[in-house]
Order: C-alpha cells, then sequence, then structure tokens
C-alpha cells in the first residue's frame, strides 16, 4: 500500500491542528485558574485593609438578637446610618455579598474561598444575621443580603463535608 506526499502532508496538518487546539483548551484553562487566583488575593488584601482591620470590634460587638433589639439600641435606620456601627456593617456586608456572588457564578473556587475566608465568613454572619435580619424586615426586603447568607451556608456545608470526610477516614 503506497500512501502519497499529499495524504500525508494532510494527516500531519490535522495534527498539527489538533495539537494547538489542545494547547489553546490548556492555556484557557490556565489563564481562568490564574484569574481566579489574582481575584481572591485581591479580595484577601481588601479584608486585611485599615478599614476592614478597624471596623472587625464594631462588627462583632454587635449586640442584639433581633428586630426588636436593632430598635432598641438605634431607635430607626436613620439612626443606625448615624452610628459609628454602620459603615463597618455595610462594608463587610456588601464585600461578602461580592464574594458570595463570584461564588455561586463559579468565577472564584470556593477551596480558595475557604482556605482564605471562612473564618470572616462565618464569624462575620453568625455576629451580622440579627443585624441584616432586621433590616430585612425594616425594608421589607428579604434578599437583602442574600449571597453573603449564600456564602456563609455554603462555607457550612463544606466544613460539615470535610468533618464527616475526616470521620470516615480509617484510622492510621
Amino acid at each position: 500500500m503506497m500512501v502519497d506526499i499529499q495524504t500525508i502532508s494532510i494527516v500531519v496538518a490535522c495534527a498539527g491542528v489538533f495539537i494547538a487546539a489542545i494547547y489553546y483548551v490548556l492555556q484557557i484553562r490556565h489563564q481562568t485558574r490564574v484569574r481566579q487566583t489574582d481575584l481572591v488575593m485581591r479580595l484577601y488584601s481588601t479584608l486585611g485593609s485599615k478599614e476592614f482591620v478597624e471596623g472587625d470590634p464594631k462588627i462583632f460587638n454587635l449586640e442584639f438578637k433581633d428586630f426588636e433589639g436593632f430598635l432598641h439600641k438605634y431607635g430607626s435606620f436613620s439612626k443606625f446610618m448615624e452610628s459609628p456601627d454602620y459603615a463597618p456593617f455595610m462594608m463587610y456586608s456588601m464585600f461578602f455579598e461580592g464574594v458570595g456572588i463570584l461564588l455561586h457564578r463559579k468565577l472564584v473556587d470556593i477551596e480558595l474561598v475557604d482556605d482564605l475566608f471562612s473564618s470572616p465568613i462565618i464569624v462575620g454572619w453568625e455576629r451580622m444575621k440579627p443585624m441584616t435580619e432586621a433590616l430585612r424586615k425594616y425594608f421589607n426586603r428579604p434578599q437583602m443580603a442574600e449571597w453573603f447568607e449564600y456564602l456563609y451556608n455554603e462555607m457550612k456545608k463544606r466544613e460539615q463535608k470535610i468533618q464527616h470526610s475526616e470521620t470516615q477516614r480509617p484510622p492510621g
């Protein structure tokens, strides 16, 4: 059986196109991972900013459990906006709302988010939940901070999954 030069050149050209396509797909995957990592690291540096660090005590000292407690402490939303608690609350809420949206849309990897943010997400939401629920009720906006809550729920699910897998591991 004789194969002519034209057939060989067609096979070589097809192989070249196939290899180029595979290389391109691998490059796209690599670039996506690099962009995700860069995004999360920029978010991480924001979390370590002076504004966030100074806001931590105000967030973690919120001391009410429900809407009535919110009204007792602030009286109204306008008075809350004038308080020193407002800016840190909004900063945390909006920051983690954004991270929650990114996670939901699969623009960031849950493992990376967990590694860098799990404690601030879990502790922050648990401290801010009563305030968020009070504001949801006050404004009749049940979707307020929904992606922050989603992010918290995803971190808790991941935490439970990891704990479950560790308890299922044979002693070693």
